[in-house]
């Protein structure tokens, strides 16, 4: 009778295809068969273990894409669209409310701005910080955006000129979320 075993010595025919089933060591049914299959036998400086034929991720997937952003930053963009962006420089105070996804720009207010440069005494006093605030909050309105978030950079604390602004627009009937 023949020797029905994983040994290809013995007749048997080695698997074509990579599958979950066929990871798994085949069990050796022999008949009048002194052989034994080389994936079975124990020496002391190899030690047998069974190679998955997949992974879930392996080492060097993990390498090509070490940047993958995780859930709370890739669905924040959708549950607060809306971000303003305040610049304080020397001679201006610049905000600008945009659309995350798109980078739409919804709506903008500056001392630089020709209606105001002559207008007001001062560009970066906290008069003009109201007047930005109350542009901001008038312009978003108008675009039908009543809520929107603020995120302050690294080391920026929200007092100040900064504090007048977010005040005015909240003062104004925005919702910061």
């Amino acid at each position: 009778m023949g020797c029905i075993s994983a040994h290809p010595s013995c007749g048997s025919l080695k698997p074509t295809q990579l599958s979950w089933a066929s990871s798994f060591p085949k069990p050796v049914i022999s008949f009048n068969c002194t052989t034994t299959p080389p994936n079975l036998i124990h020496t002391p400086n190899k030690v047998s273990f069974v190679q998955a034929a997949w992974t879930r991720r392996s080492r060097g997937e993990a390498a090509k894409r070490p940047n993958k952003k995780s859930w709370g930053q890739r669905t924040d963009m959708f549950l607060r669209p809306f971000l303003l962006d305040v610049f304080f420089s020397k001679r201006f105070i610049h905000a600008k409310v945009m659309h995350r996804g798109t980078s739409k720009v919804i709506s903008v207010a500056s001392t630089n701005a020709k209606d105001l440069r002559f207008s007001l005494p001062s560009l970066t006093d906290d008069d003009a910080c109201r007047v930005i605030g109350n542009l901001i909050a008038e312009r978003s309105k108008d675009a039908d955006v009543f809520a929107m978030s603020f995120e302050p950079k690294k080391n920026e604390k929200i007092e100040g000129r900064l504090g007048l602004v977010l005040d005015t627009i909240k003062e104004n009937g925005i919702i910061f979320v």
